[in-house]
């Protein structure tokens, strides 16, 4: 499943349902269908995303081949994903009052 998030001043991102899960719950976010970021919340939200992507660890490298002998995906490092949605709320905080983000998803993840 995949989550958008729309800000009224950026645009749009996607991304798959397990990788907002994870950055809203960083957040202290529900994980609903819909749901939304204030402007008071959004340099917040961007401080915590910043310091949870600093304080994770690098994911390993493994250049092992699989079972099959194919070479396995790199994983994704918390910081990769978080940053699209740190750019977003950085710059839609600076929009004013009337900036906001929501979050739309077919349903709750």
């Amino acid at each position: 499943m995949l989550v958008r998030f729309i800000s009224s001043e950026t645009g749009e991102i996607m991304m798959f349902a397990d990788a907002a899960r994870s950055l809203l719950q960083v957040l202290g976010k529900d994980t609903t269908a819909k749901g939304a970021f204030l402007p008071d919340e959004m340099l917040a939200a961007a401080r915590t995303l910043r310091d949870a992507a600093s304080r994770a660890e690098a994911p390993p490298v493994d250049d092992e081949p699989d079972a099959d002998g194919k070479k396995k995906e790199p994983v994704v490092a918390l910081g990769q994903r978080a940053w699209p949605l740190i750019d977003m709320l950085e710059r839609t905080a600076k929009g004013g009052a009337k900036a906001n983000i929501v979050w739309e998803a077919a349903a709750d993840f």
